[in-house]
């Protein structure tokens, strides 16, 4: 009898402590999982920050996402006539308002007016540009103008009094080549005058000597 209710005072407080054990855990058990919803969603946030767009293209044609190795792609403008006019009359502009070359700067206006695209010369022999060259004029007549200023003033008075038979040389081989001669006479007298290379390339002059370089290369390119 004593050795009965030994084992059962022994086996009360065991079982007592496991059904607390059970309770215990079934109360915690909700904040752990909460705990492990809070670690994913940190994990998945930081994962959404480390994201980086440039990495992942999308393939419209399957709606697959691939991952990118590489960094951010770069693509570069055709090099289509237009474009090439485009660089050519800017280049042109930029030589016009430089200060550092010694070129006879006069041979940039029938430069720009043969390699001037067409977007720029339907808008200059347009009502726009006719009324710009008008008040250009008319503001010449009371003031002075700069000497980088005048030279794309007159450049806008040649594309405008221009005749059909200089126009029709814009795009044309022969225009090309005139256009290639007058640009290489400048550039021999860039570098000639600027003393040597390495002076071509000064703080001063290495702007007009990138705009020599691209008014010699745009017609060589257009002629290949």
């Amino acid at each position: 009898m004593t050795s009965l209710s030994l084992s059962l005072s022994l086996s009360t407080p065991t079982h007592c402590f496991a059904s607390y054990n059970k309770q215990r855990y079934a109360l915690r058990s909700p904040q752990c999982h909460h705990t492990r919803i809070s670690h994913h969603k940190l994990q998945h946030s930081s994962s959404f920050l480390g994201y980086n767009p440039l990495r992942v293209s999308i393939d419209l044609s399957g709606g697959m996402m691939r991952k990118r190795r590489g960094g951010a792609v770069c693509y570069a403008a055709p090099l289509t006539p237009t474009n090439l006019q485009w660089v050519c009359a800017i280049s042109s502009l930029v030589l016009m308002l430089a200060k550092g070359t010694a070129i006879h700067k006069s041979f940039l206006v029938p430069l720009f007016a043969l390699q001037a695209p067409t977007a720029v010369v339907s808008w200059i022999q347009g009502e726009y540009g006719i009324w710009s060259a008008f008040l250009a004029l008319i503001a010449r007549l009371f003031f002075s103008f700069p000497g980088e200023l005048e030279l794309p003033f007159v450049a806008l008075l040649m594309v405008i009094v221009a005749p059909y038979q200089v126009a029709n040389l814009r795009g044309t081989k022969e225009g090309v080549i005139l256009s290639l001669a007058i640009a290489a006479y400048l550039g021999f007298q860039h570098f000639t005058r600027a003393g040597s290379l390495q002076k071509a390339f000064d703080q001063g002059s290495i702007i007009a000597t990138l705009a020599i370089i691209c008014i010699v290369a745009m017609p060589c390119l257009l002629l290949i």
